[in-house]
């Protein structure tokens, strides 16, 4: 997650900056090491490259996360 403001859950939806449901998160966390949100969704391919910015739902709002290489570093 790039910005703070939640943690990403199973069943989030992963949105495009339109607001378009793009995808769903499969599982988060709080990452104790990165000290960040991290987690792992599916997403349309369009959007799965490497540093593509997405959106997570959480709580009616969207939150900025980028598209990242596993493991997280």
């Amino acid at each position: 997650m790039i910005e703070r403001g939640g943690i990403p859950r199973q069943h989030h939806l992963v949105k495009d900056e339109a607001g378009n449901t793009i995808g769903e998160v499969t599982s988060g966390t709080q990452s104790p090491s990165l000290n960040k949100a991290i987690g792992l969704a599916y997403v349309d391919k369009a959007f799965s490259k490497v540093d593509s910015e997405i959106f997570i739902e959480i709580r009616d709002k969207k939150i900025k996360a980028k598209v990242v290489k596993i493991p997280f570093l």
